[in-house]
């Protein structure tokens, strides 16, 4: 038992962000209105280090000088605080605690360091004993959270008794009916009580009794997550309720019976299922010849097609992959995990295909995040807390392991209080040639690469499918996964390369169901070694490694004579990797643990996914006289009104302050931003991105969509769906694409469906309009995800069937939605619907296939695909991104502006190309024009810019806020804002020889992401690119990589530390990891050599900034400590993670990085992190100045160095993007330079490349 230290680190009042943050959200939602101050401290109690470790850790990891106030032991505090302190349950895997272990394992030779971190909070305030636990409460979520005293531990070891043998349930296959469901109630089991007889039924034949981990496991394999019961019931009875809209429902219903009639022909196998309904449509379009692109494979990890891509001239064929994924349960009880994993869970499969994740989408239902504290549900989290938390959590994941968010929406509708919908899509791609496709044989081997195996997921994908209850927020804390992107991401890394992917035969990923699905579906016959599975901790037994669920694994099948490379190649990318299993021969999935079989199942039971379940569908008619198509009239003068108010709709209203919190741009591959225009204001409809290229170049591109209106899906779930799937296609085709090429998954999140045929009615009825728009398409769904579970009590979430459009298609195609130049017209495409409100697909596909010729002539100059809030929001939102006015014509009807025009396109054209519409048989009609004036007319009625911008954007801005709200911080800006730069020319270092083509090491660290753009810019200005992965997994791991570093860097004049997010932006700040690292001996040497004997060059973007900033390397020139009046970087002024474009001016050319960059000239650059304010004092702004060491500042739009937060997000220091080294050869800059290419970011104004690779390689010749 070692000595244990403890330390509290506070910010300072200056830099406390989320102490004010925490205070204003009190103070406003909970009402504590005599609340006057909250402090926050994050408690570190450390043990297995000694006393020279501890004080070079206390202001090298634990703290920096110029932001926190550190204290040792206890803080101080006045008599009448209130004081609790907060930790995670035991067990919660902690990012904090994890990276202060990695970062302490650098600088300490003792065994492995212990940590455990608290949070203390300190409220100051006449504050009542209710009032107190109702903040105690709001704060602590007792799913992973729990209040502790402040006392001191003993020790920090967990010590874990030795867990039992596996239990063998004496007497099963003997037990008498009631008894059977007496011990059925007792396990609090997700299948069926006829599956737990089946179950019976099995081992009475095999002639023994079950073990608790079969039961577990067969549990969790027959689970409606893993295996879709619910999905695959058998529906015996089928019956449509008389109404209005049942010929079309009627019609529908008996297409699909006649098609299965036929695709079926001689099979009593298959039967009628929501299953069945949900694939029949890809199975006849596959027989008529329509999927040609679908790759065919016995792995099914995504949706998966083949495409042709020409990369600088020459075509080969790669695999384009697509998967959405839900993870509803878990995120309304833990909002952080559950949506961070729901992202790592969606990149798990395309990744298990070998393919590499590179962009995602992120789609929620939310009830109202502005409903009042108090009115909370008895079990429930407050909507407000769980939509924040919820997208800090799945951004936090997505920002860490790279993959651009190109697309966020919540979607808004009170019965989503039920159960929230955390749904995320993801597109990944890969080289055909790089997939290998095998069957697994006898003898191959089974190796699990990446994470540990703990407690948490334990149940689930069993859990999920559980009835939730009040209860179920204090008793469900295990069922949620946690998650460690930075794992995920050397998974990503290790698949990417063509000498691995090509070793493995077939892949699965640890989602649900953990060890026993993930390697058991590998095989028919395996033999799994639970002793050989890697875990987090003592104290296991069988049954939990056996199920748990633990993120960032894969179990991969290859040939024996390829284990030793694999686990080579694992170990290069700082992955463990271990033999876990072995294919059979005998079907049947064995499970050991402790040398002892504790599971033995025979293939073809495994197989059965159950007893077979049957049920009947009642479907109820949506009523006439309530339609959703047919709205209130509207006078005249009420529209000027309607239009504000529609406009601050909650599913209208701007959600900038949420989407800005994602990653839109990491792997410089986004075609079109989240919001484009010059004002940054047009959002878009789809996300595009240029294909993950790593040599060459091409002009080929990925599309995705969504579509979904749970207000229209509430009155009809058979127009919902219809309409889903219409208005994903027509996003698609209003962005360029060609609507021919496409392909759909779906997303199915219901009610809970019991036994009652109304209930079941309601999915039949959405897929069977899911069906009939496929068919009359001629476009296929090859994929999906089921989620039956949505009820809540009495409450039950709206019928939701989100549509995902999926497409490939080629930059030069690519239309963006803002509003380009005044004086164009505005013309609107419309098509016929039927007497039912349905639409004419015959037209549809008529018109889609015109505008897309419309796209490859490049006529159109905008486009927007209309939805449920008609005219009024489609051209508002095309009209902010540049402010530009519209004169709406007077013959369009007042109703005309607000009724729902679902897979209408409104487009703007150059008056002189209206003329070539007419020669295309294209329905259109002109409703407007641009014009210069910054307001929407129609008719009197006159609305201006800034009063629509003003209802759009306000809505949503207490609970996403895009501006910091302290009146204190505000002042502080505006003290910041003193112009003393002017631009400048200084001596510019020369290299003093020619050395030819430098080489440049790019070190990959834990959370580094940005290596691969980092590499392609400079191996295109014509640098030798080494990347160089840190390892940690061991201390040997640390020693060897710290000496492979220090050798790269004597042989390397560039020294390039890319973006990322470093361990998670922890402990406590950015990029203190590879600050340590900097800081080595060893590495100050070299660092020291390369500058000062071999007039090298070193660059840091993003992560890589923060850590010069953090070892002096900027603005000293050299590796030194801080002091206290250092200019460093810290959190953004609002708090949270910042995605977007800035506008930065280059004001000094001193920098050989910038001799290619215009002074003076505005750059358009993409910024995203978290912690990237640069402060300093007066006086060192000033030296700074002077020495024209700063390099380039953050400008609005008229170019002038600003501390508006519109423009410069974080709240830097007299605008201060970027600073260089006293001579100009070390530049740190937040700008992310490197994101840059052919045909990326169209929907943004300005430069967007400065050049300064081209420089730095200039440099050296």
């Amino acid at each position: 038992m070692g000595k244990i230290y403890r330390i509290y680190m506070e910010k300072k009042e200056e830099f406390a962000i989320e102490a004010k943050k925490m205070k204003e959200e009190l103070s406003t939602y909970l009402g504590v209105n005599k609340l006057e101050e909250v402090r926050i401290l994050i408690r570190y109690d450390i043990e297995n280090i000694d006393e020279a470790t501890f004080i070079k850790s206390k202001n090298e990891i634990f703290s920096e000088p110029p932001i926190n106030i550190l204290y040792e032991e206890n803080f101080p505090q006045k008599e009448d605080d209130f004081v609790f302190i907060v930790e995670y349950l035991p067990g919660q895997f902690d990012q904090r605690a994890d990276s202060a272990i990695q970062c302490l394992k650098l600088i300490s030779n003792k065994k492995t360091p212990i940590v455990r971190v608290a949070t203390a909070f300190v409220l100051r305030g006449d504050l009542t004993g209710e009032e107190l636990e109702k903040i105690k409460n709001y704060c602590v979520n007792p799913v992973d959270s729990r209040i502790i005293k402040g006392d001191k531990f003993d020790t920090l070891e967990s010590h874990y008794e030795e867990a039992d043998d596996v239990e063998v349930l004496d007497g099963f296959i003997k037990l008498e009916d009631e008894k059977l469901k007496d011990l059925y109630k007792s396990l609090n089991l997700a299948m069926t009580v006829e599956d737990f007889i089946h179950i019976q039924d099995y081992f009475k034949e095999e002639e023994r009794d079950p073990s608790m981990t079969e039961i577990r496991v067969l549990d969790t394999y027959w689970s409606d997550h893993c295996r879709h019961t619910t999905f695959s019931t058998e529906l015996t009875e089928i019956e449509i309720q008389d109404g209005y809209y049942k010929k079309p429902i009627q019609e529908a219903l008996e297409g699909y019976l006649n098609d299965r009639e036929k695709l079926y022909k001689d099979r009593d196998d298959k039967y009628i299922s929501l299953m069945d309904i949900a694939t029949l449509a890809m199975k006849r379009l596959k027989a008529e010849g329509k999927l040609e692109d679908i790759e065919e494979s016995e792995e099914i990890n995504a949706c998966s097609i083949v495409v042709p891509v020409e990369i600088d001239g020459n075509t080969e064929e790669w695999l384009v992959l697509f998967k959405n994924e839900t993870h509803n349960h878990p995120t309304e009880i833990e909002p952080f995990g559950g949506a961070g994993t729901c992202l790592g869970g969606a990149i798990r499969d395309p990744l298990s295909g070998r393919s590499y994740v590179y962009q995602a989408m992120r789609i929620t239902g939310a009830a109202d995040p502005r409903t009042p504290f108090d009115d909370t549900l008895p079990g429930k989290l407050p909507q407000r807390k769980i939509v924040n938390i919820a997208a800090d959590g799945y951004s936090s994941y997505g920002n860490q392991i790279g993959a651009a968010t190109g697309l966020v929406s919540e979607i808004y509708h009170p019965n989503y209080v039920a159960k929230r919908m955390e749904l995320g899509a993801v597109i990944a791609a890969a080289p055909r040639k790089n997939v290998i496709r095998k069957s697994s044989s006898p003898g191959d081997q089974i190796i699990l690469i990446g994470g540990r195996t703990g407690r948490d997921g334990i149940g689930g994908a069993t859990g999920s499918s559980k009835v939730q209850t009040a209860k179920s927020i204090e008793e469900c804390g295990a069922e949620v996964q946690k998650g460690n992107p930075p794992i995920e991401r050397n998974i990503q890394r290790l698949f990417r390369k063509e000498e691995v992917s090509r070793l493995i035969k077939k892949c699965n990923d640890f989602g649900a169901g953990g060890v026993s699905v993930a390697i058991g579906e590998l095989a028919d016959g395996l033999c799994i070694n639970l002793d050989k599975v890697p875990t987090k901790y003592e104290g296991l037994n069988g049954t939990e490694i056996a199920i748990s669920e633990s993120q960032e694994r894969m179990a991969i099948v290859v040939s024996p004579e390829n284990v030793d490379k694999i686990l080579k190649y694992s170990e290069e990318e700082n992955l463990e990797a271990t033999v876990v299993a072995e294919v059979t021969k005998e079907a049947r999935l064995i499970i050991k643990w402790r040398n002892k079989e504790i599971a033995n199942l025979s293939r073809a039971f495994l197989d059965t996914n159950g007893a077979h379940q049957k049920a009947a569908a009642y479907v109820t008619m949506p009523k006439k006289e309530e339609s959703f198509f047919k709205g209130e009239e509207i006078k005249e003068e009420d529209i000027k009104e309607k239009w504000l108010s529609l406009l601050s709709d909650l599913n209208v209203a701007s959600q900038k302050g949420l989407v800005e919190m994602f990653d839109s741009t990491v792997g410089a591959g986004s075609v079109t931003l989240p919001f484009g225009g010059q004002y940054q204001m047009t959002p878009i409809q789809t996300m595009i991105s240029k294909l993950p290229i790593l040599k060459g170049d091409s002009q080929a591109i990925t599309m995705m969509s969504y579509g979904y209106d749970p207000y229209l899906s509430t009155w009809s779930p058979f127009h919902g769906s219809v309409y889903a799937v219409l208005f994903s296609v027509a996003k698609i085709v209003a962005s360029g694409g060609d609507f021919r090429k496409i392909r759909f998954t779906f997303q199915e999140y219901f009610k809970r469906l019991m036994n009652e045929k109304e209930r079941w009615g309601q999915p039949l009825s959405a897929l069977l309009g899911a069906y009939d728009a496929q068919i009359k398409l001629g476009l296929p769904s090859i994929g999906g995800k089921d989620s039956m579970s949505g009820t809540f009590h009495d409450i039950d979430v709206p019928p939701t069937l989100v549509s995902f459009a999926v497409n490939v298609g080629k930059v030069e195609n690519v239309i963006t939605p803002e509003f380009k130049e005044v004086g164009n017209l505005l013309i609107q495409f419309n098509y016929q619907k039927d007497k039912y409100d349905l639409p004419n697909f015959d037209d549809i596909l008529k018109l889609y296939d015109r505008i897309y010729q419309l796209s490859e002539k490049q006529v159109l100059s905008s486009s927007y695909a209309v939805g449920g809030y008609g005219l009024v929001e489609a051209i508002s939102k095309m009209a902010f991104g540049n402010q530009l006015g519209v004169l709406l014509k007077d013959d369009l009807t007042p109703n005309r502006l607000f009724d729902p025009q679902y897979g209408t396109i409104i487009a703007e054209i150059e008056k002189d190309k209206v003329s070539l519409l007419d020669n295309m048989d294209i329905s259109y009609e002109i409703i407007g024009e641009l014009i210069q004036e910054k307001e929407f007319r129609y008719k009197e009625v006159k609305i201006s810019i800034d009063e629509a911008l003003y209802a759009w954007t306000s809505t949503l801005e207490s609970t996403f806020p895009t501006i910091s709200k302290d009146n204190n911080l505000q002042k502080l800006k505006e003290s910041k804002n003193i112009d003393i730069f002017k631009e400048k020319t200084k001596n510019i270092y020369i290299h003093s020889k020619n050395n030819g083509k430098p080489k440049v090491l790019i070190p990959v660290f834990p959370g580094t992401n940005g290596e691969y753009d980092a590499t392609k810019a400079f191996e295109k200005a014509g640098a030798k690119v080494e990347t160089l992965v840190f390892k940690t997994l061991t201390k040997n791991h640390i020693k060897d990589s710290m000496g492979q570093l220090v050798k790269s860097m004597k042989e390397s004049q560039i020294l390039m530390i890319p973006g990322g997010i470093t361990l998670g932006d922890e402990p406590g700040a950015c990029a203190k990891f590879i600050t340590l690292i900097l800081q080595d001996s060893r590495m100050k040497e070299e660092v020291n050599d390369l500058l000062t004997n071999r007039d090298g060059l070193i660059l840091g973007i993003g992560n890589g900034f923060q850590a010069l900033i953090k070892t002096g390397l900027v603005p000293y020139g050299e590796i030194k400590p801080l002091e206290e009046d250092s200019p460093t970087l810290t959190q953004n002024i609002i708090g949270r993670h910042i995605s977007k474009v800035v506008s930065t001016k280059v004001v000094s050319n001193k920098s050989p990085w910038l001799q290619k960059a215009e002074l003076g000239g505005v750059y358009s650059l993409p910024i995203s992190h978290g912690e990237g304010r640069f402060v300093a004092s007066d006086q060192w702004i000033q030296k700074l100045s002077e020495n024209g060491q700063i390099a380039a500042r953050y400008v609005d739009l008229d170019g002038n160095p600003t501390m508006d937060e519109v423009y410069n997000p974080n709240g830097s220091y007299y605008a201060v993007e970027s600073i260089t080294s006293p001579d100009g050869r070390v530049l740190g800059k937040m700008g992310h330079s490197e994101r840059i290419g052919q045909g990326l970011g169209l929907n943004i104004k300005g430069k967007q490349d400065q050049k300064i690779f081209e420089a730095g390689v200039d440099y050296f010749l």
